[in-house]
């Protein structure tokens, strides 16, 4: 590519001036470029995936519950086992052929050996495993609107975990947000009749416990291995882009497939599953495409996950995420009659406000590096 369509990693770093001039801190740019209009049809293309799969993925999650299956084992296998989809890939390309990519330049880092990248896919298998889990478990005990707004608190998780990991900066509006999509979710657990709110499935309080602090965990989980995604992809370079996202999904839903079968078998829910397709409310075929249609919908927001976390952040890629908020929310009034009462609203509100809060300093940044 030519010079001018490469990009410069703007880093913005906030310095003290010289303190005899009594000087404020001021945006110090180290150095800028321009994003050729690839990289913008890119990350399109990835926030695109995130949304629809997001958002479908919830909605069949639900569906499976609601009509009658209730094997959280089998939720949880169908959130990460889709990967062999992306294995034709590695037949026709190499997946080491190095092509350059727009930020060559900025982000070149030390190469992992064999043995770190097994322990980054070992790692990232387990909270994957753990996290699917405990979602698999909201999505049960929860209205799926509940459960969408409370999963938005994992923005607020991801900003502490990269605060740590990734040296994430933190500002009075990053701080906003985070209090706020925090207050969001707080008030779905504290609202009266919060257990009922879901129309054609009441269920008793403790069960509703029991999804928000499941979920509000899963969320903590996936908000950890958006970050440790993002120190892979920092150190793995000697990839094509799309080969080492397809790599690092594979083999971590790998790992995180066998830890969820060996749990399907050891619980023995494995035994019920004959039944609970016999029993389906929608019929046997909505019961197989329910579960296959899910599992590719998961798969194709995990790709849009890694290539959002590979081009940009995993910040950026939360914030891409909680951008379909609103969405599922309306979609569960229109299919499963979920209740939007007034808390539940304001929630809503809340979790709108966050995210704004959090794209309005990216604005800032961004003409701070102008």
């Amino acid at each position: 590519m030519g010079e001018e369509s490469k990009v410069v990693q703007v880093q913005l770093s906030y310095t003290q001036t010289d303190e005899e001039a009594g000087e404020p801190e001021v945006c110090r740019v180290v150095a800028m470029g321009k994003r050729s209009w690839l990289w913008w049809v890119r990350i399109s293309v990835f926030s695109a995936l995130v949304l629809s799969g997001q958002a479908s993925a919830t909605l069949l999650g639900r569906l499976y519950f609601q009509e009658g299956g209730h094997s959280k084992w089998l939720e949880t296998l169908v959130q990460i086992i889709g990967f062999p989809i992306l294995l034709p890939y590695f037949f026709f390309v190499d997946p080491k052929m190095r092509v350059p990519t727009d930020d060559d330049n900025v982000r070149d880092g030390e190469q992992l050996s064999l043995y770190g990248r097994m322990m980054f896919f070992l790692v990232s298998g387990v909270i994957l495993a753990a996290g699917s889990m405990l979602f698999s478990v909201g999505l049960l005990y929860l209205p799926v609107s509940t459960f969408s707004l409370i999963s938005a608190s994992q923005l607020a998780f991801t900003a502490i975990f990269a605060y740590f990991l990734n040296s994430q900066k933190f500002t009075a509006l990053t701080i906003n947000s985070i209090v706020v999509l925090t207050v969001s979710s707080i008030l779905l657990v504290i609202q009266p009749n919060s257990a009922s709110s879901n129309a054609t499935n009441p269920i008793s309080s403790e069960k509703y416990a029991a999804g928000f602090v499941c979920t509000l965990l899963a969320s903590a989980g996936c908000a950890l291995l958006f970050n440790i995604a993002q120190l892979y992809f920092q150190k793995v370079r000697d990839r094509t882009p799309i080969a080492a996202i397809f790599e690092y999904v594979i083999y971590e839903s790998a790992i995180a497939t066998a830890i969820v079968l060996v749990g399907l078998f050891a619980s023995g829910e494995w035994r019920m599953l004959r039944q609970e397709m016999e029993l389906f409310g929608l019929g046997k075929l909505s019961y197989v495409m329910t579960l296959t249609w899910t599992a590719i919908t998961w798969q194709v927001c995990t790709i849009g996950v890694g290539g959002l976390i590979y081009e940009v952040s995993s910040v950026f890629t939360n914030v891409i995420s909680a951008l379909g908020l609103p969405i599922v929310p309306v979609l569960a009034m229109v299919f499963f009659h979920d209740r939007m009462d007034g808390v539940k609203a304001i929630s809503m509100v809340l979790a709108i406000w966050g995210f704004l809060s959090y794209v309005y300093q990216q604005y800032l940044d961004e003409n701070c590096a102008k």
